[in-house]
């Protein structure tokens, strides 16, 4: 059996709730009483921009949300947006087993924006267990690019076969498994616990 060296995992659906999501997105709406169509329209068009860094949350809330006079300010729409962040306990326990043990490294690659990125990996401390950030918003690169994981491959300086890359989005996943890097799918915890044993990686 191949022995793994490294996981690169994303952060939204794995680790934490996914950061700004559809869900996220709808429920701003109900609250603030906003016009869902136009916003996410306006939140299509601009989220690929954000995401890549080129837009701060501020310049990308006043083309998605405060175009317009409204009731609130976006001080208490950010913090609206960062509440919508909760940690995935066991997840995150079963990341940090997984480094102890093994002495993996361990290397995020995660589409999200700077500010709401920033705060996530502060607030629950993702910093002490994961070596590296490949975050879209400080590579300006965004999956499904392949650069973005070639960009992990060097940063890593890992081989692709002794690294797993866990995602919950398909499409992601067989994108790295395209440049050789073993996939797990992630479903729930105990089908990737699973998964990972059947790489011989165990918890226990």
């Amino acid at each position: 059996m191949i022995q793994i060296t490294t996981l690169f995992l994303d952060i939204g659906g794995i680790l934490l709730t996914n950061g700004w999501d559809h869900h996220a997105r709808k429920h701003a709406a109900t609250d603030f009483k906003l016009e869902w169509t136009e916003m996410e329209d306006r939140h299509q068009l601009n989220v690929a921009t954000y995401e890549e860094g080129k837009l701060t949350l501020k310049e990308y809330l006043d083309r998605v949300v405060f175009y317009q006079k409204r009731p609130f300010t976006q001080t208490e729409f950010r913090r609206f947006m960062f509440a919508q962040s909760k940690p995935y306990p066991n997840m995150i326990e079963l990341v940090r087993s997984l480094k102890a043990r093994y002495g993996l490294k361990m290397i995020v690659v995660s589409n999200e924006g700077r500010e709401l990125n920033v705060y996530r990996i502060r607030k629950f401390k993702l910093n002490t267990f994961v070596d590296s950030f490949i975050s879209s918003c400080f590579v300006h690169i965004r999956k499904p690019d392949e650069d973005i994981f070639r960009l992990a491959l060097d940063i890593s300086q890992a081989s692709a076969r002794k690294i797993i890359y866990i995602d919950n989005t398909l499409m992601f996943t067989q994108i790295a498994e395209g440049l050789g890097i073993n996939s797990i799918l992630h479903l729930d915890y105990q089908s990737t616990y699973l998964k990972l044993a059947s790489f011989g990686l165990l918890k226990d």
